[in-house]
């Protein structure tokens, strides 16, 4: 797994994003997070460009900060530039552990390594600038290039939901969710269907957004349960709710694990036998198909 790629553990991290800061989809928390990292006793040092932050700061930039709605946008912009004055009064330690934020920064090719042409060596990167009008600049290329040492590289393209079969009435395309209202599904045929996470509200936000997330429409499901709303049959005659499912999976003739089943594999990963360490609290099985064979 991973544990044999990682090796002696990461000394820097260097996130590459094409367009500015103003354009990333990160949220306040996640940055505030990185920018903690050293006070947290991490000994893992966060560091931002004063310069890069500027050069996506283009009129159509500038106008993306107006308006109610960019004021997550405006308190990233102010908490990235202190985190970028204050790295730039630290002078870098070749052998301190450190987390980059790069801007304006398009990976166009990955090189070898030298000593081991199976494995990456750098990736070079295009510097872009902004260009188009408020909420729709791209990154396009100056032909300036920077190559970045890498032992590894993880591609991170985007999100961007996909709509399903009958809910084309339902669907915002350009933002790639479902309309909803607290994750009921918006739309006269789409009774008793609920949405949460990113298609619910668009690919944003930490572990902590999702479960507050979770919980509103969870609170949108209770709501129609206590005024039997999710218990009428619709056209077809079918059963909804829990027995519609249960039918419908039988119908299928598809294995289901239950919460007695999860609990055999919660218990079958903190078995002592499986532990590589103490105080190691589980050692997650990875094969579905392992998973099921602990199941009684």
């Amino acid at each position: 797994h991973a544990l044999g790629v990682l090796r002696d553990g990461v000394r820097k991290v260097t996130v590459v994003g094409r367009r500015g800061h103003i354009q990333g989809a990160f949220t306040i928390k996640e940055i505030r997070e990185l920018t903690k990292l050293k006070k947290e006793g991490l000994d893992v040092s966060f560091r931002v460009s004063q310069e890069e932050l500027d050069m996506g700061m283009t009129e159509a930039s500038l106008a993306e900060l107006e308006g109610a709605k960019a004021r997550p946008k405006k308190r990233i912009d102010k908490l990235l530039r202190e985190a970028a004055v204050a790295s730039s009064l630290v002078i870098a330690n070749a052998n301190e552990r450190e987390v980059s934020l790069r801007m304006l920064m398009n990976p166009v090719e990955f090189l070898p390594s030298e000593t081991d042409p199976a494995l990456i060596g750098s990736v070079v990167c295009e510097r872009t600038r902004l260009e188009g009008k408020a909420g729709e600049q791209s990154a396009v290329g100056t032909g300036e290039f920077e190559t970045i040492p890498a032992n590894l590289a993880l591609l991170s393209i985007g999100y961007k939901g996909l709509c399903l079969p009958g809910l084309e009435g339902s669907f915002d395309e350009r933002r790639g969710t479902i309309d909803n209202d607290h994750g009921k599904v918006s739309g006269e045929d789409s009774g008793g269907l609920y949405c949460s996470g990113w298609i619910k509200r668009g690919p944003s936000g930490i572990i902590g957004t999702n479960i507050q997330d979770a919980k509103d429409t969870v609170a949108a499901i209770l709501t129609d349960l206590e005024a039997r709303a999710l218990t009428k049959d619709n056209d077809t005659g079918s059963p909804r709710g829990r027995l519609g499912l249960d039918t419908l999976l039988k119908e299928r003739n598809t294995r289901v694990v239950n919460w007695e089943s999860y609990a055999e594999i919660d218990a079958a990963e903190k078995e002592a036998s499986r532990l590589r360490a103490e105080g190691q609290p589980r050692e997650k099985i990875t094969s579905i198909q392992d998973m099921l064979s602990v199941i009684s």
